[in-house]
């Protein structure tokens, strides 16, 4: 329940291809969401933010993404994570990554430049002060970027029943080969926004790394809106100890119409 599962939910959408299509986002989109432990107790709440800026006289969007455990988990085990990524608003490639957590007293200060001309990334570790440099596949993403840069480049409207999705992806200091599997289409009842509505999605199984966390690489379930959007809906995930679910709790700011139904 605790680490990452806010960016479990960003990497929800996926690629199948490199054909460019129309945006699936813009500035200003926002989301909110509510995780729960083993079906019913609140776990915390997570937030990802999305702005234009520029970095180093570069257009990029800059998103901000914080997680943090509330309630009684928070009195026993304090949650309190934020991520960041500035990436190419034409691209898509990451430029710049922080990763600055607090998870019941483990902490990471982490920060890291991309140069994709090279194929090198430098990782500055600022809580163990050491600065390190690192190769990088091609069109390598973040755990932040991924997220945007599949959701703009991955045509949903040919995919099959068993697909999956390959994507590499730099974690701390190593590339990560991230594998997604298409589950098929379901329509999910929900709360966004203050109504109950029913929402037609595609659902996904990542694969993960079994251990500590997880309880096997086949342990997470997502759920995606099936629009322009891909709005990250739902996960559930089975962990080593109990169970989390993450759900859309609020938004705003979308490019495209949302395609839901009143319940």
């Amino acid at each position: 329940m605790k680490k990452q599962l806010l960016f479990f939910i960003a990497i929800i959408s996926f690629q199948v291809g490199v054909s460019q299509q129309e945006s699936a986002f813009k500035d200003g989109e926002w989301f909110k969401f509510r995780m729960s432990y083993s079906g019913w107790f609140k776990a915390g709440e997570a937030t990802l933010n999305i702005k234009e800026k520029k970095l180093n006289g570069k257009p990029v969007y800059h998103v901000v993404g914080k997680g943090k455990t509330t309630g009684l988990i928070n009195a026993f085990f304090k949650v309190r994570d934020r991520y960041e990524s500035y990436f190419d608003t034409n691209t898509g490639l990451p430029y710049k990554f922080v990763r600055k957590i607090d998870e019941g007293g483990h902490t990471k200060d982490i920060e890291i430049a991309f140069d994709h001309n090279i194929k090198k990334a430098e990782v500055n570790n600022k809580k163990r002060k050491t600065l390190k440099t690192v190769d990088i596949d091609t069109n390598v993403q973040d755990l932040v970027s991924a997220f945007y840069y599949l959701r703009n480049n991955y045509n949903t409207n040919q995919i099959k029943v068993g697909d999956v999705v390959k994507l590499s992806m730099f974690f701390d200091e190593e590339n990560y080969p991230f594998k997604l599997k298409f589950l098929g289409r379901e329509t999910i009842k929900t709360s966004v926004n203050g109504n109950r509505v029913k929402v037609k999605t595609l659902k996904f199984r990542p694969y993960v790394m079994a251990g500590r966390v997880f309880k096997e690489e086949e342990s997470l379930t997502l759920w995606v809106s099936a629009d322009k959007n891909k709005i990250p809906l739902k996960i559930k995930a089975d962990l080593a100890v109990g169970s989390l679910r993450a759900d859309l709790s609020q938004y705003k700011g979308l490019k495209h119409s949302f395609q839901v139904q009143f319940d």
